[in-house]
Protein backbone atom coordinates (compact mmCIF):
# COMPACT_ATOMS: atom_id res chain seq x y z
CA UNK A 1 0.00 0.00 0.00
CA UNK A 2 1.21 3.26 -1.02
CA UNK A 3 1.51 6.37 1.25
CA UNK A 4 2.12 9.79 0.89
CA UNK A 5 2.08 13.07 3.26
CA UNK A 6 0.61 16.52 1.88
CA UNK A 7 1.98 19.47 3.46
CA UNK A 8 0.01 22.59 4.91
CA UNK A 9 -0.45 26.17 2.69
CA UNK A 10 -0.67 28.88 4.82
CA UNK A 11 -3.43 31.68 3.95
CA UNK A 12 -0.60 33.93 4.21
CA UNK A 13 0.94 32.62 1.41
CA UNK A 14 -1.68 32.46 -1.55
CA UNK A 15 -4.77 34.37 0.13
CA UNK A 16 -6.81 31.38 -0.73
CA UNK A 17 -6.70 32.74 -4.60
CA UNK A 18 -6.45 29.71 -6.95
CA UNK A 19 -3.88 30.88 -9.03
CA UNK A 20 -1.86 31.32 -6.47
CA UNK A 21 -2.90 27.53 -4.68
CA UNK A 22 -1.79 26.44 -8.38
CA UNK A 23 2.02 27.95 -8.34
CA UNK A 24 2.20 26.59 -4.61
CA UNK A 25 1.22 23.12 -5.90
CA UNK A 26 3.79 23.42 -9.25
CA UNK A 27 6.87 23.58 -5.91
CA UNK A 28 5.74 20.34 -4.41
CA UNK A 29 6.46 16.55 -5.39
CA UNK A 30 4.53 15.06 -8.36
CA UNK A 31 3.26 11.98 -7.73
CA UNK A 32 2.69 9.41 -10.82
CA UNK A 33 -0.78 7.82 -11.23
CA UNK A 34 0.93 5.19 -13.63
CA UNK A 35 -0.55 1.84 -13.24
CA UNK A 36 -2.31 0.83 -16.18
CA UNK A 37 -5.50 -1.59 -15.72
CA UNK A 38 -7.61 -3.72 -17.77
CA UNK A 39 -6.78 -2.63 -21.31
CA UNK A 40 -4.14 -4.25 -23.71
CA UNK A 41 -3.87 -1.39 -26.11
CA UNK A 42 -0.75 -0.22 -24.59
CA UNK A 43 -2.46 3.43 -24.78
CA UNK A 44 -0.93 4.78 -21.65
CA UNK A 45 -1.25 8.86 -20.81
CA UNK A 46 1.12 10.53 -18.80
CA UNK A 47 -0.71 11.80 -15.38
CA UNK A 48 0.57 13.08 -12.18
CA UNK A 49 -0.40 14.98 -9.15
CA UNK A 50 0.45 17.20 -6.33
CA UNK A 51 -1.57 17.66 -3.05
CA UNK A 52 -1.55 19.89 0.10
CA UNK A 53 -4.23 21.27 2.36
CA UNK A 54 -5.19 24.61 3.68
CA UNK A 55 -7.40 26.15 6.55
CA UNK A 56 -10.32 26.10 3.43
CA UNK A 57 -10.02 22.54 2.18
CA UNK A 58 -7.62 19.78 -0.14
CA UNK A 59 -5.66 21.85 -2.68
CA UNK A 60 -5.01 19.15 -5.66
CA UNK A 61 -3.73 19.92 -9.08
CA UNK A 62 -3.40 16.99 -12.11
CA UNK A 63 -0.72 17.07 -14.66
CA UNK A 64 -1.75 15.25 -17.24
CA UNK A 65 -0.19 14.61 -21.12
CA UNK A 66 -2.52 12.55 -23.37
CA UNK A 67 -3.06 12.03 -26.98
CA UNK A 68 -6.56 12.14 -26.86
CA UNK A 69 -8.85 14.88 -25.15
CA UNK A 70 -12.19 14.96 -24.56
CA UNK A 71 -14.97 17.28 -22.91
CA UNK A 72 -18.09 17.15 -23.43
CA UNK A 73 -19.75 17.72 -19.98
CA UNK A 74 -20.45 20.95 -18.34
CA UNK A 75 -23.30 20.45 -15.57
CA UNK A 76 -22.44 19.42 -11.83
CA UNK A 77 -22.60 15.47 -11.48
CA UNK A 78 -22.47 14.79 -14.92
CA UNK A 79 -20.55 11.36 -16.35
CA UNK A 80 -17.57 13.25 -16.53
CA UNK A 81 -15.68 9.70 -16.45
CA UNK A 82 -16.77 9.41 -19.57
CA UNK A 83 -14.35 12.84 -20.59
CA UNK A 84 -10.99 12.94 -20.23
CA UNK A 85 -11.41 12.15 -16.24
CA UNK A 86 -9.35 12.57 -13.45
CA UNK A 87 -10.70 11.37 -10.15
CA UNK A 88 -10.02 11.28 -6.08
CA UNK A 89 -11.60 8.43 -4.25
CA UNK A 90 -10.78 9.59 -0.19
CA UNK A 91 -12.32 7.90 3.27
CA UNK A 92 -12.58 9.44 6.71
CA UNK A 93 -12.78 6.99 9.45
CA UNK A 94 -13.09 3.39 9.67
CA UNK A 95 -16.68 2.84 8.32
CA UNK A 96 -15.48 1.61 4.89
CA UNK A 97 -17.30 4.31 3.44
CA UNK A 98 -15.79 7.09 0.65
CA UNK A 99 -16.06 10.43 -1.58
CA UNK A 100 -15.59 9.61 -5.00
CA UNK A 101 -14.48 13.05 -6.29
CA UNK A 102 -14.07 13.51 -10.68
CA UNK A 103 -13.38 16.24 -12.80
CA UNK A 104 -13.09 16.29 -16.84
CA UNK A 105 -10.46 18.73 -18.05
CA UNK A 106 -12.55 21.71 -17.79
CA UNK A 107 -13.18 20.85 -13.99
CA UNK A 108 -16.89 19.73 -14.52
CA UNK A 109 -17.15 17.42 -10.84
CA UNK A 110 -19.36 14.46 -9.81
CA UNK A 111 -19.16 13.63 -6.20
CA UNK A 112 -20.73 10.34 -4.55
CA UNK A 113 -20.29 8.58 -1.18
CA UNK A 114 -20.92 5.45 -0.32
CA UNK A 115 -19.03 2.28 0.33
CA UNK A 116 -18.63 0.47 -2.96
CA UNK A 117 -19.93 1.34 -6.31
CA UNK A 118 -23.78 0.13 -5.63
CA UNK A 119 -25.87 2.02 -4.84
CA UNK A 120 -24.33 5.40 -4.19
CA UNK A 121 -25.62 8.74 -3.06
CA UNK A 122 -24.80 11.62 -5.40
CA UNK A 123 -23.89 14.71 -3.64
CA UNK A 124 -26.09 17.87 -3.62
CA UNK A 125 -25.15 20.44 -6.98
CA UNK A 126 -25.22 23.37 -4.63
CA UNK A 127 -22.57 21.31 -2.66
CA UNK A 128 -20.55 20.44 -5.37
CA UNK A 129 -20.70 23.51 -7.53
CA UNK A 130 -18.75 25.26 -4.39
CA UNK A 131 -15.77 23.36 -5.28
CA UNK A 132 -13.45 25.79 -7.33
CA UNK A 133 -11.54 24.78 -10.12
CA UNK A 134 -8.74 26.38 -12.69
CA UNK A 135 -8.06 24.68 -15.94
CA UNK A 136 -5.44 24.69 -18.41
CA UNK A 137 -5.84 23.29 -21.47
CA UNK A 138 -3.25 23.29 -24.38
CA UNK A 139 -4.09 21.10 -27.38
CA UNK A 140 -1.47 19.59 -29.82
CA UNK A 141 -0.66 21.62 -33.17
CA UNK A 142 1.00 18.16 -34.49
CA UNK A 143 -0.35 14.46 -34.72
CA UNK A 144 2.89 13.55 -33.30
CA UNK A 145 2.89 15.70 -30.56
CA UNK A 146 0.64 15.06 -26.89
CA UNK A 147 -2.44 17.34 -25.08
CA UNK A 148 -0.98 18.86 -22.30
CA UNK A 149 -3.80 20.05 -19.31
CA UNK A 150 -3.40 21.20 -16.00
CA UNK A 151 -6.43 21.04 -12.95
CA UNK A 152 -6.20 22.47 -10.20
CA UNK A 153 -9.04 21.83 -7.23
CA UNK A 154 -10.16 23.23 -3.91
CA UNK A 155 -12.09 21.03 -2.27
CA UNK A 156 -13.84 23.16 0.30
CA UNK A 157 -14.31 20.72 3.61
CA UNK A 158 -17.88 21.35 3.53
CA UNK A 159 -18.21 18.81 0.35
CA UNK A 160 -17.38 16.32 2.72
CA UNK A 161 -21.20 16.33 4.40
CA UNK A 162 -20.96 12.76 6.53
CA UNK A 163 -18.19 14.62 8.00
CA UNK A 164 -17.57 17.88 10.30
CA UNK A 165 -14.16 18.16 9.19
CA UNK A 166 -13.01 21.53 10.02
CA UNK A 167 -9.08 21.14 8.95
CA UNK A 168 -7.12 18.06 8.32
CA UNK A 169 -3.73 18.73 10.23
CA UNK A 170 -2.36 15.38 11.68
CA UNK A 171 -5.25 13.35 9.93
CA UNK A 172 -5.04 10.22 7.94
CA UNK A 173 -7.45 9.03 5.32
CA UNK A 174 -7.48 6.41 2.70
CA UNK A 175 -7.02 7.43 -0.73
CA UNK A 176 -6.55 6.44 -4.39
CA UNK A 177 -6.79 8.88 -7.42
CA UNK A 178 -7.28 7.68 -10.76
CA UNK A 179 -7.32 8.87 -14.42
CA UNK A 180 -9.98 7.40 -16.84
CA UNK A 181 -11.45 8.12 -20.03
CA UNK A 182 -14.38 6.02 -21.29
CA UNK A 183 -15.77 7.36 -24.49
CA UNK A 184 -12.09 8.45 -25.40
CA UNK A 185 -10.63 6.82 -29.03
CA UNK A 186 -8.76 5.15 -26.59
CA UNK A 187 -10.56 4.42 -23.22
CA UNK A 188 -8.36 3.54 -19.97
CA UNK A 189 -8.12 3.23 -16.54
CA UNK A 190 -4.58 4.49 -14.45
CA UNK A 191 -4.55 4.36 -10.21
CA UNK A 192 -2.37 5.13 -7.88
CA UNK A 193 -2.28 2.75 -5.76
CA UNK A 194 -2.83 -0.56 -7.91
CA UNK A 195 -5.84 -2.50 -8.02
CA UNK A 196 -5.00 -6.08 -8.51
CA UNK A 197 -8.43 -6.96 -9.24
CA UNK A 198 -9.41 -9.13 -12.57
CA UNK A 199 -12.31 -6.71 -13.44
CA UNK A 200 -12.04 -3.13 -13.81
CA UNK A 201 -13.10 -1.15 -11.00
CA UNK A 202 -12.17 1.94 -8.93
CA UNK A 203 -14.38 1.71 -6.34
CA UNK A 204 -12.01 -1.20 -4.10
CA UNK A 205 -11.34 0.55 -1.32
CA UNK A 206 -9.05 -2.25 0.02
CA UNK A 207 -6.51 -0.82 -2.32
CA UNK A 208 -6.91 2.43 -1.49
CA UNK A 209 -3.43 3.98 0.02
CA UNK A 210 -2.94 6.26 3.00
CA UNK A 211 -2.58 9.79 2.71
CA UNK A 212 -1.33 11.64 5.90
CA UNK A 213 -2.02 15.38 6.72
CA UNK A 214 0.97 17.26 7.90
Amino acid sequence: MKELRASFIPASDTGNSLSEISAALDLLEKHPINNLLWTETGYFPEVNFAISHTDKGIALKYFVKEEHTTVVYTAVNDPVYRDSCVELFIGFGADGNYYNLEFNALGTALVGYGINRHGREELPADKVAKIKALSNIKLADSSEALNTWELTLLIPFEIFIHHNITQLKQQQCAVNFFKCGDDLPEPHFLSWNNIPNPDPDFHLSQFFGKLIFD
